[in-house]
């Protein structure tokens, strides 16, 4: 028993977080997202909702720690505003908001407070196209006949990637990949978390969607790109402000944003890679 504490501890040091309870929340939230998108897609709507209120809300507050004071009630608002035309309007809702949202969002804080001006309508406008723009794309993915199955192919292929990434980086990790942004990413975990999402990818696809072994493992390796990419850009953000994690509202994981950053950057491409083939293949 002993020795089993003893390796526990050596892979919670190492990963630097807590595996059981990371396992725990993760389980959870899988049951969330699935149990809802398959009960009804608008209580997948509410849940997808609240996630990116918690993510402004986390934004906000990191912000204001790195000086930079931002309304939230004003970003959630437009975020609320974004989330709500897409669902409605789907890609023209998004693109239409959009448009009318970042404008509107700059003039309000403007009347708000002329003070630091510059900082605080650029910032506004990245916390609302991180979240609500990006996040929109999820939306896009479930407001779909096939939304469940869209749904479960993100959710697959970006799991596929974190956790053979996370595993690999643990057991074998040696070369680091940005030691400035992400210490802890090697490259052994992006090559793993590559082969488990190829393999995975064409699995999904081609079971699925019936498209062929290449067209799906394609797919899944741009996932290793999108994922890694949203997981650098979040560690950046963090490391800009000088925090390790947004929150702690996920025990094992840190905050809201530090589980989505993958999502994020992920949505967008399987939407479009699921667009072309719906319509080319």
């Amino acid at each position: 028993m002993a020795d089993l504490h003893a390796i526990n501890d050596a892979i919670n040091k190492r990963a630097g977080r807590k595996l059981l309870p990371s396992i725990l929340v993760s389980l959870f939230l899988l049951g969330l997202i699935f149990g809802s998108i398959t009960a009804a897609p608008l209580l997948f709507f509410a849940l997808i909702w609240v996630v990116i209120m918690l993510g402004v809300r986390e934004l906000a507050q990191a912000y204001r720690t790195g000086g930079i004071d931002l309304p939230a009630y004003v970003l959630m608002i437009a975020a609320t505003v974004l989330l709500v035309a897409t669902w409605n309007g789907k890609t023209q809702g998004l693109a239409v908001a959009t448009g009318l949202i970042f404008p509107i969002l700059m003039f309000t804080l403007l009347l708000i407070s002329q003070k630091d001006f510059i900082k605080r309508s650029t910032s506004a406008v990245f916390i609302t196209f991180y979240l609500a723009f990006l996040g929109g794309f999820i939306l896009l993915l479930a407001n779909d006949p096939d939304g469940p199955k869209r749904i479960f192919t993100l959710v697959a292929l970006i799991a596929c990637n974190d956790t053979f990434a996370y595993f690999a980086g643990v057991l074998i990790g040696k070369h680091k990949m940005a030691p400035s942004i992400s210490p802890k990413k090697s490259w052994e975990g992006l090559i793993g978390g590559a082969i488990a999402a190829v393999i995975g990818g064409a699995f999904i696809f081609h079971s699925l969607f019936e498209t062929t072994w290449v067209v799906g493992a394609a797919i899944g390796l741009m996932t290793v790109v999108t994922a890694t990419c949203g997981d650098l850009i979040e560690s950046a953000i963090k490391r800009d402000l000088a925090i390790k994690d947004m929150s702690n509202l996920l025990p094992g994981h840190g905050g809201i944003m530090d589980r989505l950053d993958s999502a994020l950057f992920t949505a967008p491409a399987v939407w479009f890679a699921l667009e072309l083939i719906t319509r080319y293949l």
